[in-house]
């Protein structure tokens, strides 16, 4: 396809045509075929204009509404002054609402592009972190990968240090809350380390409510991120530069070590393949800041990132819940007991891919199997022990109490089959 000539080389051929160069050394100049320009040579001898020019616009019935509202935007700018907003789609919102507009987003673009001043410039800056400060985190997709079974879909959690360049790939079929959870374990524990503030998209495993620094964080990763003593820091809407240095990491991926291009038995082998490329890359490549590998980098790194804490179990469900007086919390529609120092206290219970964790003061004080068909689950250990300055332990059981349990105890096939002649026993 021939290339289409620009104002300025148009005008070139003019200049050459009347100086006496040749049709062949004007097309060779310009990199065109010499019937590119025997055409605008014609074209100007026939005195053609551009039609293009005299096209009109879906949008100049609102061109006055148009007008108003970029002046509105910039504070009753001066006409001369007026420059086009740099997202028009709330624009068209408007007209769309308040003018029962018709045409699309697109015809609002090009309407205002032709009538208006590009926007300013804004750059953005560049900030290099200290050791340990700062990881970023961020997801990508490949549609068909081959773990066994088939191709299907998979997804690459990519989690790397601001200032070493440090990453790691943890693989996994899905990015819900528990996935999300889960992966940050992996990566933590292949960083040997956990950074100090956790830079992430605006996803909602991560941003439960609103976007950027002015949205709520996750309740269920907020609990995450306090456990394992980290800050969430979310990226401003529509700004990938806000992480940069993981989109590189991501596009790193999607280039060398796509899992697309052969096949695997199973993901934890994906896993062991790309864990190795990673390390091999880390070698290779240079830290920016440090001028050394990223490998030495990182290893330096290192002392500067918090010790590897006893990472929770990954979990999806947080709640916060009083404590009965009976040493007992209420979730999912079931009963749990907690150690009895915890009546009338608040607990934080974790709902786990296969267990119910509950927290107190930022440690596991009980946990029991979740979903269970039992909607009442005891341990009896919570309620022996001493007391403290402010809870008293239960009264003890009596003879007949701790027979009761001890035969509850017992495995159905060993249980006396008389149970009535076994407590009969006890009250002789």
């Amino acid at each position: 396809m021939q290339p289409k000539l620009r104002p300025e080389e148009i005008v070139t051929i003019d200049v050459l045509h009347h100086k006496g160069v040749s049709n062949c050394e004007i097309a060779r100049t310009l990199g065109v075929t010499e019937g590119n320009v025997r055409y605008h040579i014609r074209r100007k001898a026939q005195g053609a204009t551009d039609r293009r020019q005299d096209k009109t616009f879906r949008a100049d019935p609102v061109a006055a509404v148009i007008d108003r509202w970029i002046q509105d935007q910039e504070g009753g700018a001066k006409e001369g002054e007026r420059r086009r907003p740099a997202n028009l789609s709330e624009l068209h919102e408007f007209l769309v609402r308040e003018c029962q507009y018709q045409g699309s987003v697109r015809s609002i673009q090009r309407y205002v592009r032709s009538h208006y001043a590009r926007p300013k410039i804004r750059p953005y800056r560049r900030v290099e972190t200290p050791p340990g400060a700062q990881g970023q985190i961020d997801w990508a997709d490949f549609p068909s990968v081959d773990i066994g079974g088939g191709p299907q879909k998979l997804f690459a959690f990519v989690m790397a240090l601001s200032h070493s360049r440090k990453e790691t790939v943890i693989w996994s079929p899905r990015t819900d809350q528990l996935a999300w959870h889960h992966c940050h374990n992996e990566g933590f524990r292949r960083l040997e380390g956990v950074f100090a503030v956790a830079r992430i998209d605006n996803l909602k495993t991560g941003i439960g409510v609103g976007a950027g620094p002015w949205g709520e964080v996750n309740e269920a990763y907020r609990a995450y991120a306090r456990s394992v003593g980290f800050h969430v820091d979310a990226c401003l809407p529509r700004s990938p530069e806000d992480k940069g240095k993981v989109e590189r990491r991501v596009a790193a991926i999607r280039a060398r070590i796509d899992p697309s291009k052969r096949a695997f038995l199973s993901l934890a082998e994906l896993q062991a393949w790309s864990d190795e490329r990673v390390a091999q890359s880390a070698r290779r490549r240079t830290c920016p800041v440090t001028g050394k590998s990223v490998w030495e980098s990182w290893e330096d790194e290192k002392p500067f990132l918090q010790p590897l804490p006893i990472l929770p179990e990954v979990f999806d469900v947080v709640v916060t819940r009083p404590v009965h007086g009976d040493c007992t919390v209420n979730f999912e529609g079931r009963t749990y007991s907690v150690p009895f120092r915890l009546a009338e206290e608040e607990v934080e219970i974790h709902g786990c891919a296969n267990t119910v964790q509950i927290h107190h003061e930022g440690r596991v004080v009980a946990e029991h199997p979740r979903h269970t068909v039992a909607r009442l689950l005891i341990n009896p250990a919570h309620y022996d022990g001493p007391g403290d300055d402010r809870v008293d332990p239960p009264v003890p059981l009596g003879k007949m109490g701790r027979r009761l349990v001890e035969l509850a105890m017992q495995p159905v096939e060993v249980r006396p089959v008389n149970l009535y002649a076994a407590l009969a026993e006890v009250a002789r």
